[in-house]
């Protein structure tokens, strides 16, 4: 499998926001929306064996062979990309890792279908906003496979996005389906490349709205520079 970087850093998003966690970011994307963050990962990449990831993934966790990845030092992981699920040996990748006791999760773009992995991997997935240049590429047939552990994100970057968000929410009953759903303001581009959301502009729309939905804030972009890699 072609991976950008494997490192331990916190969690930034979603319902464990702020954890220890290590991350597995796999190469390559076949979407490009407008406001991409790790752009670095849509190309090149190291060759790795799935045994030698998930050897670098016990290093960087402090985890020994007869201890379980649940008692390591860092016990939670990150599947990531660019889009994990392009590349084949996601799937032993994953199984692996469980099978170590880690506690595993995968962030996806929802453009590929979840069905294939193992249930207990804790799917992060988004949903594809009209002003990310990417919109109806969502995978509907992922509705029926989100379960209680599940997330799914919203990364909005106008008031269109958001509308689209809240529809979409509330057509499918999204509260009731996974653990938690997320609005996420995009972060505004290195050297403005691309306008942020005003995070209070979006909690305004929200709580006017009274939506039971989570705001999304990327936490490892105000512990580092928002362009350092590897965070």
């Amino acid at each position: 499998m072609f991976i950008t970087e494997i490192f331990k850093s916190i969690q930034g998003e979603g319902t464990r926001a702020g954890l220890p966690c290590i991350f597995v970011r796999l190469t390559g994307c076949n979407l490009r929306c407008t406001w991409c963050d790790t752009s670095y990962a849509l190309h090149g990449g190291t060759k790795m064996a799935v045994a030698d990831v998930a050897a670098r993934v016990d290093e960087l966790a402090g985890r020994s062979p007869d201890m379980p990845g649940s008692a390591a030092v860092v016990p939670l992981v990150e599947l990531t990309g660019g889009e994990p699920l392009l590349q084949e040996e996601i799937y032993p990748l994953a199984e692996q890792l469980l099978a170590s006791d880690y506690t595993v999760m995968i962030e996806t773009s929802g453009e590929r279908f979840i069905g294939r992995l193992p249930r207990e991997v804790i799917k992060i997935v988004d949903v594809k906003c009209p002003d990310s240049g990417e919109p109806g590429t969502f995978e509907m047939r992922n509705l029926a496979e989100l379960g209680k552990n599940d997330e799914v994100k919203f990364v909005l970057s106008t008031r269109s996005d958001y509308q689209f968000a809240s529809e979409f929410t509330t057509l499918h009953n999204l509260p009731q389906v996974v653990k938690q759903v997320l609005f996420s303001p995009v972060f505004e581009g290195p050297e403005g490349k691309w306008p942020g959301l005003e995070p209070r502009q979006l909690v305004e729309w929200m709580l006017a709205d009274g939506l039971p939905v989570r705001l999304g804030l990327q936490l490892h972009k105000f512990v580092w520079d928002p362009a350092t890699k590897g965070v």
